[in-house]
């Protein structure tokens, strides 16, 4: 519980956790509210209230680097290993505080988002929770964005540098999974095993596209179910961090 507090105190210390949170719950709400102001007469479902769902993930991401690679760049890392030797604890300690946050600013977002298009949306009809897709569309934004969290907190440690782990994260996300999609012969099968692809099913897949436009909503992509496709990006997050762990111990800091 020690290590908690001082991981949490270390992380509200500085000013870019609380902008980094502040921008990814306004810039998904923001959007969510143009959306559902201009959506017109047909009713609103509840999937296009989460359309924006990656645009705060990657800031959420960002913030998750730089709790751990502004550690290095001011020294104060070095401070901690020599309270816990084992480095592991304080690691660990630092992701279970960085993915609760982020779990917790997803799942504002997603609800905020949902909430604000109640109140904006010309028809509301479809807006309703009442099927267990609609709570997953909602809720299960604040689990990609603790499994995000914990992806990019890997990505930081193993890279320790905050420009490189911020390029890695957002040139992978935005620029990779969409052009691996246009290499030849295997581009698209490569490309429904992308991380942030599958993660994207699990919110936004097996929806009910009854109420929106003919050829409207999210493709399908990938083989898995939506709850198998959380569980193949949070693994592959888990992986990244464990890996992160052990570099982490070998080699100095």
């Amino acid at each position: 519980m020690t290590l908690l507090a001082v991981e949490r105190i270390k992380l509200f210390s500085t000013r870019s956790p609380w902008w980094c949170m502040l921008l990814a719950f306004g810039l998904t709400v923001g959007v969510t509210a143009i959306i559902a102001a201009s959506w017109g007469d047909s009713p609103m479902p509840v999937l296009a209230s989460v359309f924006t769902h990656s645009f705060g993930l990657y800031v959420i991401m960002v913030m998750a680097a730089l709790a751990v690679t502004t550690e290095y760049r001011f020294g104060t890392i070095k401070s901690t290993f020599q309270a816990v030797p084992d480095r592991t604890s304080p690691m660990v300690a630092k992701a279970v505080v960085v993915v609760l946050l982020s779990t917790l600013v997803g799942l504002a977002a997603a609800f905020g988002s949902w909430g604000l298009s109640w109140l904006l949306a010309d028809n509301t009809s479809e807006l309703a929770l009442t099927t267990a897709n609609d709570w997953r569309h909602v809720a299960g934004v604040g689990l990609v964005y603790g499994a995000g969290a914990l992806l990019a907190l890997g990505v930081g440690a193993l890279v320790r540098q905050t420009a490189g782990a911020v390029s890695i994260i957002l040139v992978f996300a935005l620029v990779v999974e969409s052009v691996v999609g246009f290499i030849p012969n295997v581009g698209d099968d490569i490309q429904k095993w992308m991380p942030f692809t599958v993660a994207n099913k699990f919110v936004m897949g097996d929806p009910d596209l009854s109420s929106l436009p003919e050829g409207a909503g999210p493709p399908t992509v990938g083989e898995l179910s939506p709850w198998g496709s959380l569980a193949y990006f949070a693994a592959i997050a888990l992986a990244v961090y464990v890996i992160s762990l052990v570099v982490v111990k070998r080699r100095d800091a």
